[in-house]
């Protein structure tokens, strides 16, 4: 079996983390977001994974070739001129999807998904009902922000409703899909949605079908929905705090509900951090306090410095003993002391 993840740009949305490290090669629970999906597809029988992808290719591959091998997958560069949109990469990498494929089978992602990636059930489902597409779909509480999917209640897809005013359905597009080979025939050789040009299609032809996605789901892509995806992730697996082996935390320091310490970080004494992220090699200092917040790789935090409201720090950032940052995101390589509110420093 073959995968498509569709990788995209620059990852404006998570920045100021993704001005040094591409967005899909940010950790998420101390692992590159990328490589949870690539775990998953690795463990579900997928032998070769394209990362259709617009924007710094080398770094990508330079760090994944280590979970090539961790994982025993091929991981391959589809390399976007001009974007291509949702369904056009998969044309461009026809191909690669279509080669040695023996199951006819293939995955597409979208990066930013993180879930428990039922792929097995996913695939025993699509073989049951025998058409070119499976769609998985999550339910939400609001769906009139939402693309919403109807279907029959065998999961066949009848149609897409765009941000309903009325009640029509409370399951969306949870960006993972499984296709039939000959699915790929409908896909022009141009920048395409496959939301808008194929799905819809696909469903009036009744070759679309849905399945429910059990357990969370999130996708990631802003630093609000990456401390949400977190918690989930975390609550799934019946932790709290996740710290790696390499970091070291003060026996006074109190992390905790959903925290990630990464590798190589220290943490000091009388340190409290609640529903936050500390990415690698990063030092947080006596008595700060961080909460809802995510602090880059390679942080220094003074001591007494207070981190709130959805604070984001860049790679290589200091901050000053007794610091105040709220709502406040900081580029990479700077120093700062003082207060700062709702405030980017460049």
């Amino acid at each position: 079996m073959k995968a498509l993840i569709l990788v995209g740009g620059f990852g404006t949305r998570l920045r100021p983390m993704t001005l040094t490290v591409p967005k899909p090669l940010v950790d998420f629970a101390n692992l590159p977001i990328l490589c949870h999906q690539i775990k998953a597809l690795a463990n579900a029988g997928v032998k070769e994974v394209v990362l259709a992808i617009n924007y710094q290719p080398e770094v990508m591959m330079k760090a994944l070739k280590e979970y090539e091998a961790e994982y025993n997958i091929k991981v391959t560069c589809s390399l976007e001129d001009v974007p291509m949109g949702t369904a056009g990469p998969i044309r461009l990498a026809e191909k690669i999807l279509r080669d040695d494929n023996d199951s006819g089978l293939f995955f597409v992602f979208n990066s930013d998904v993180i879930c428990d990636y039922p792929l097995d059930k996913m695939i025993e489902f699509h073989k049951a009902h025998g058409k070119q597409g499976t769609i998985m779909v999550t339910p939400v509480e609001d769906p009139s922000k939402y693309g919403v999917v109807v279907a029959k209640e065998n999961g066949q897809i009848e149609r897409f409703v765009e941000k309903p005013q009325v009640f029509v359905g409370n399951k969306i597009n949870a960006g993972l899909y499984l296709f039939s080979v000959d699915m790929i025939d409908r896909i022009p050789n141009e920048p395409t949605s496959i939301e808008r040009a194929i799905f819809p299609v696909m469903a009036s032809d009744e070759h679309l079908y849905s399945m429910e996605l059990p357990g969370y789901w999130m996708d990631i892509g802003q630093p609000k929905d990456y401390l949400s995806g977190q918690a989930m992730y975390l609550k799934s697996r019946e932790m709290d705090v996740m710290v790696h082996e390499t970091a070291k935390v003060d026996p006074s320091a109190k992390l905790g509900p959903n925290v990630v310490v990464g590798p190589g970080c220290e943490i000091g004494a009388g340190v409290k951090i609640s529903n936050s992220t500390i990415l690698g090699d990063s030092k947080i200092k006596a008595h700060s306090y961080i909460q809802g917040s995510i602090i880059g790789w390679k942080n220094t935090i003074g001591s007494w410095v207070r981190i709130t409201k959805l604070t984001c720090t860049a790679e290589d950032v200091q901050v000053k003993d007794e610091s105040l940052l709220e709502n406040t995101k900081i580029l990479p390589h700077k120093g700062v002391g003082g207060e700062y509110r709702d405030q980017i420093i460049m």
